[in-house]
């Protein structure tokens, strides 16, 4: 029984499934999820990050984790964290990078959390000949830090699909995943049954409001790690800066959008990430937060272009291909303002690479 198959007769049996419940049986169910069994990346794959755009993403990552570090005081003991890892790239950039500081690899301990389990067998093979062996775990729970922790969670808040409620001429509903008399999953509105708060801002009948619980409790986690540990994690995500409607549901096949309910279990499901709930989540639970930059502007911060310069004059053949990564990291119409950054941090004295004021 395919995974379509069995959301329909769960749906027939249970009713209609949020479309958190959804996209999360969509992405990880054991036997058909698209990151339990699927999950494409790259030019050939189904999407593409940031990392695999050019090898200066998670060069300047890596560089950022060091500048932390330090800024940190240097500490003898740290815990490399990334969330998310993909297929291992942009810590392989990040890890050559920060041989620039070979005391910064001495005193790192590096912990990958990934709970799909065919990109941990690509992220191990990756990471095999690294600087830094990788430990794996698969929450932020698992972590045992020593020493404070530099983490780094790119395209991961994306990933946490929330709640989507609509506002009606007769009042508020929620955006709920059902079965047509045909048997073809549709969407629908159902009445709310808890968890919602009526948003502040402007909302026109039709509009969509996104509520993410799963992103304020990583936010929540992230904060009691920095809280209790010292350290800082970077965000970087596409997502909005401001609460605002706005349905972001958006499912992807080679690249190609196609409709959210179309093929359960083949395609990348996401979300936009929700910063302004995430960092309020994290200032409540008591860490320090950076407001969000651009990619564009954090990238340029750490010197994306210098790096760019240093790659073409060692090879000046790539001059175009380099020029044309940087425009796609941070241009305004590419990734430089639709992608955002933000950082979680403790103490509340440690100023922040590429979020200095």
């Amino acid at each position: 029984m395919s995974l379509k198959e069995r959301l329909v007769r769960d749906i027939a049996e249970g009713g209609p499934l949020t479309i958190a419940d959804y996209v999360t049986r969509c992405l990880h169910d054991p036997r058909d999820g698209y990151y339990a069994t699927r999950p494409r990346l790259g030019a050939e794959g189904d999407f593409i990050t940031a990392p695999l755009v050019s090898q200066m993403f998670g060069e300047l990552i890596g560089l950022w984790a060091v500048e932390t570090w330090r800024r940190l005081g240097a500490p003898d003991h740290v815990q490399l964290v990334e969330v998310g890892p993909g297929d291992g790239t942009l810590m392989e950039d990040a890890l050559r990078a920060a041989r620039a500081d070979p005391a910064f690899l001495q005193a790192a301990q590096l912990t990958l959390i990934e709970p799909s389990a065919p990109l941990r067998e690509i992220q191990a093979r990756r990471l095999s000949q690294s600087d830094l062996p990788p430990r794996f775990v698969r929450s932020l729970d698992e972590i045992a830090p020593e020493g404070p922790v530099i983490l780094i969670a790119n395209e991961v808040l994306d990933c946490m699909p929330g709640r989507q409620f609509v506002k009606t001429d007769d009042g508020w509903a929620e955006r709920r995943v059902g079965v047509d008399e045909d048997g073809e999953l549709v969407f629908g509105h159902s009445p709310i049954s808890g968890g919602f708060i009526r948003p502040t801002f402007a909302v026109e009948p039709g509009q969509v409001v996104e509520v993410c619980a799963a992103q304020a409790m990583f936010a929540e986690g992230l904060a009691e790690l920095v809280n209790t540990h010292g350290g800082a994690a970077l965000l970087i995500d596409y997502g909005r800066d401001r609460p605002e409607a706005g349905d972001t549901l958006q499912a992807l096949i080679r690249h190609r959008k196609i409709h959210p309910l179309e093929a359960p279990g083949q395609a990348d499901l996401t979300m936009w990430a929700d910063f302004p709930a995430v960092l309020g989540a994290a200032v409540r639970a008591g860490a320090d937060v950076t407001g969000c930059r651009g990619q564009g502007e954090f990238l340029e911060r750490l010197g994306i272009r210098a790096r760019a310069e240093r790659l073409k004059a060692g090879r000046p053949e790539a001059a175009e291909v380099v020029d044309r990564q940087l425009r796609r990291l941070t241009a305004l119409d590419e990734m430089g303002t639709l992608f955002k950054a933000a950082c979680i941090f403790s103490p509340k004295s440690l100023a922040v690479p590429g979020f200095e004021r």
